[in-house]
């Protein structure tokens, strides 16, 4: 059967907005549903290799000390990414716990006594911050979930703050770091802001060559 060019031209048009919108609707938040590889460095303790498959025997009244001593000042910013994450989705099981790792990592900031600690601690603050925003996010996707989770404390911490601004104030201190203007860049395609991802993409794609970590993880931007 011959098929007009107008039909077969339509028929295309509707299968890559369909395979688009299935891509999008699979890719899930891009700061919690895709685990960052840290070529081994260490982070919490997790149950396999799905992003999802945290450990259900955690002890949560060690999560926010097992975060503060894996936060060192030596460790890479992708490897406190993909730490956060995992911080992220322990924490909310239990608004307890969330809030007191967000007092804790907010501590760190007032703490600070140098610019590149100060750096650290924001970004850490801000980066725990926009994840459990992903998460809460993910309670609208047609996907596995991260389990049982406090929502409405979540909701809480977030309305105490933006997270993408305390990274944005990092970036000021360390603007040309290529991982955390990776990570600003996931922050931004999660937001939608799609002039920041191509601005902070460029910077960190500038970087690869400095870090290794971000060489390995920079096929997670879309953009």
């Amino acid at each position: 059967m011959k098929i007009s060019t107008s039909r077969t031209i339509l028929y295309g048009a509707v299968l890559s907005a369909t395979l688009l919108f299935s891509a999008a609707a699979f890719a899930g938040p891009p700061l919690l549903c895709h685990p960052f590889d840290t070529a081994g460095a260490p982070s919490l303790a997790w149950g396999g290799k799905g992003w999802n498959q945290a450990r259900s025997d955690y002890d949560l009244s060690k999560l926010v000390a097992n975060v503060s001593a894996l936060l060192a000042p030596e460790t890479p910013v992708i490897a406190r990414m993909e730490t956060l994450r995992r911080a992220s989705i322990y924490a909310s099981r239990n608004g307890a716990v969330a809030r007191d790792l967000a007092a804790s990592l907010d501590a760190r900031v007032a703490r600070a006594s140098t610019p590149d600690a100060r750096a650290s601690a924001l970004f850490d603050a801000g980066y725990y911050a926009e994840t459990l925003q992903d998460i809460v996010r993910l309670q609208g996707y047609d996907m596995p979930g991260v389990g049982r989770a406090d929502t409405a404390a979540l909701r809480a911490i977030l309305a105490q703050g933006d997270g993408s601004a305390k990274i944005d104030q990092a970036l000021k201190l360390r603007p040309n770091d290529p991982g955390m203007n990776f990570a600003a860049a996931l922050v931004a395609s999660a937001d939608q802001r799609q002039a920041d991802v191509a601005a902070h993409t460029r910077l960190a794609r500038a970087g690869v060559g400095r870090d290794r970590l971000v060489a390995m993880n920079i096929g997670k931007i879309s953009n």
